[in-house]
């Protein structure tokens, strides 16, 4: 922590294409393993997962050293949570169900410090090495990326202007709430609910932002990538642990031991 360089806001600037995970355990064991793999970036999810301010700091600890970025999706867009998790050490963020412009230039404020933005400030916490980094103040602003996630037909309508917001480096889309929200439940795949998605990466691509997904299916994954998507999680620590022991299981219970 002494050194307020980003590298992963760096290659998303640069459009190089980068492959992630999500994490889900909200363990640092199973987090530490999945900086092992090599992924280019991890969500620590805070929205659909049991994580809070306690669990997230042992997992960024687990990550220190580690190829792999740490991007943390906060529970909603709300400035006093996003300065706590600033504050104990993350640099990259998605935001959940952004709507509109406002939404989105509130966000990009909750990351910045004055007069850029409304975070508070603190001279000593984790992100600054405890008040050890002199540099900080002078540069995290600068450090920070804001990645929004559109997941409702509000946020599509406005995509166009949310992707003008300054400091908004990402657009990520959020497939299962889109799909519910095109009425489509639990149909990510639907061609209606596939069209959208793939507008929005090209609207992303017309202003010159980085478009992501979750595609846990190596078919979907594939697909975005060649339409474009820049940043993409490719599965979950949930997901693999599930799949790999169910299919350990049925192994020796299904198949006459």
């Amino acid at each position: 922590m002494n050194s307020c360089h980003n590298r992963f806001r760096q290659s998303l600037l640069a459009g190089e294409t980068l492959i992630g995970c999500w994490s889900a355990l909200a363990n640092p064991i199973s987090t530490e393993v999945l900086g092992l793999a090599g992924f280019d970036w991890l969500v620590l999810d805070g929205e659909h997962a049991p994580n809070d301010i306690g669990t997230f700091v042992p997992q960024l600890m687990a990550l220190k050293g580690s190829h792999s970025a740490a991007v943390v999706r906060p529970p909603c867009n709300e400035p006093i949570i996003i300065k706590r998790l600033l504050d104990i050490g993350f640099y990259n963020f998605l935001i959940p169900f952004v709507e509109s412009a406002e939404q989105a230039q509130q966000a990009v404020a909750s990351t910045r410090y004055p007069p850029a933005g409304i975070r508070g400030v603190s001279v000593a916490h984790r992100s600054n090495g405890y008040g050890t980094v002199p540099e900080y103040f002078a540069q995290i602003n600068d450090q920070i990326t804001v990645l929004v996630q559109i997941e409702s037909q509000l946020g599509v309508d406005n995509l166009d202007e949310i992707a003008t917001v300054p400091g908004v480096d990402g657009i990520f889309v959020g497939p299962g709430d889109l799909s519910a929200a095109l009425g489509y439940l639990g149909q990510p795949n639907h061609p209606e609910v596939q069209a959208v998605i793939r507008h929005i990466f090209e609207r992303a691509s017309a202003h010159g932002k980085a478009s992501g997904i979750l595609a846990p299916a190596e078919a979907d994954a594939r697909r975005y990538l060649e339409w474009g998507a820049r940043f993409v999680a490719v599965g979950s620590d949930l997901g693999v642990f599930r799949t790999a022991t169910q299919a350990l299981c049925d192994r020796f219970k299904h198949s006459g031991k």
